[in-house]
């Protein structure tokens, strides 16, 4: 098939490197805001793995073509939109261009991050001439090629059989494995991805008070946590205790999830407190390093592992680090922070600091001087550490694990204290 694709979010990029991948013919027009050429060097894209050297093939192969106004445009069997919510209007502005050349039949797949009953709008802009499908983005960022080539499900928005049959049709290569579709009509598609994101915040949320009340009783949460999995009607996914979530696309479902609400008339008490538990336990490791000196904490210098949201990205959209580094600070205290693909986004928001170090090579020399490390982000290197040598770096011999990804016993006896989320141990000998 031959698809226009605009915009310039990792939902678009991916979608324009797959499609490429598997034969169809793809013009792509990144959003102004982010030509091609500012957006090949951005942190994020090139820490997507695989993801650079599909688009690469695609445009050697000619398959995927860059293009820089609608204008340029071939007549296209599909119209794919990837844009964020403030992108709104130049959605509408695109399909209102006359320079927008489709075919009889095109298909407007909206994969945007728009709120519910947008698709809706947008094909009265079209003025009932076409079909349009929504196809919300459940993309995974640090796993973005894996989750659109090999999905687990897709929600697949459409309210006419042509729409779905040119959708099922375009998709049919990532859909071999077993039917991952999810037909239903398009508000529905676009309510369930928000519902989806709001139903796993809340289990993170619930999960991260219980592992505050295990921290009062004196209970591992671990203990907690094993026995809650256990039960089949919950499971282990998205129950393990944190020092908060964060992400562009994640927080953002949420917000609009509560204004989808609010515009509807309902108040949600429930979302406003899982996004209030969430931001209170970004501080959750700052509150243990008060307590553990007593409040005595300026001129401290504290180690930091990890400041992107999630393993596997350079993006700090809403990352719990940039709560914690604005608490440290306030209090004086110095920061030397290591991270293997976001200190330069780092440094964009914050600037150059006296009080801030970064490295992306060795985390030890992030250690070198420190009192305590906290761990923030458990990027695979981090999980396996020489407990022994950070044991002689660490003066305080304190260690904050912000994602319980540590044995509390074991890094005890290696003459360290643990201090985790609903977990603790303290060691029996130096």
């Amino acid at each position: 098939m031959r698809v226009f694709l605009y915009g310039s979010e990792l939902s678009a990029v991916t979608a324009a490197s797959a499609l490429a991948w598997v034969g169809h013919q793809v013009e792509w027009l990144p959003h102004q805001s982010a030509p091609w050429a500012v957006l090949s060097q951005v942190d994020w894209l090139r820490s997507e793995p695989e993801l650079m050297p599909h688009i690469q093939q695609g445009l050697a192969d000619g398959t995927l073509v860059l293009i820089d106004d609608v204008a340029q445009a071939s007549s296209a069997d599909v119209v794919w939109l990837a844009l964020s919510p403030s992108q709104r209007n130049d959605a509408s502005i695109l399909l209102q261009q006359s320079e927008l050349c489709l075919q009889q039949g095109a298909v407007l797949i909206n994969n945007s991050t728009f709120p519910v009953g947008e698709t809706e709008r947008l094909d009265d802009l079209m003025r009932g001439q076409h079909s349009s499908v929504a196809l919300p983005d459940t993309l995974e960022e640090g796993r973005a090629w894996a989750s659109f080539t090999r999905p687990s499900r897709w929600l697949l928005g459409c309210d006419d059989a042509h729409g779905e049959h040119v959708a099922r049709e375009l998709l049919r290569a990532f859909n071999r494995r077993q039917e991952v579709f999810q037909p239903m009509p398009r508000r529905a598609a676009e309510l369930t991805k928000l519902a989806i994101n709001g139903m796993l915040a809340t289990r993170i949320s619930y999960m991260n008070e219980i592992a505050g009340l295990a921290d009062t009783l004196g209970v591992d949460v671990e203990h907690v946590r094993q026995g809650m999995g256990a039960d089949t009607r919950i499971g282990f996914e998205y129950l393990y205790p944190g020092c908060g979530f964060g992400g562009p696309n994640f927080s953002r479902d949420l917000m609009r999830l509560a204004d989808v609400q609010s515009k509807s008339g309902r108040y949600s008490a429930l979302l406003e407190q899982v996004m209030d538990i969430n931001e209170q336990k970004k501080e959750t490791l700052f509150r243990k390093l008060w307590a553990h000196f007593e409040g005595e904490l300026a001129g401290k210098t504290i180690a930091i592992w990890g400041a992107a949201f999630k393993p596997g990205t350079a993006r700090i959209d809403h990352a719990p680090v940039l709560t914690l580094l604005d608490a440290l600070w306030a209090q004086g205290v110095k920061v030397k922070l290591h991270d293997p693909a976001a200190t330069s986004a780092l440094h964009q928001l914050v600037g150059q600091r006296d009080d801030l170090q970064t490295f992306d090579q060795d985390p030890y020399q992030a250690c070198e001087g420190a009192d305590a490390l906290m761990l923030v982000t458990e990027w695979k290197p981090y999980w396996n550490p020489d407990w022994h040598r950070l044991a002689g770096l660490l003066s305080a011999k304190l260690v904050l694990d912000g994602r319980n990804i540590y044995d509390p016993t074991f890094v005890a006896n290696c003459g360290l204290k643990y201090r985790g989320i609903g977990r603790r141990a303290d060691p029996t000998s130096f």
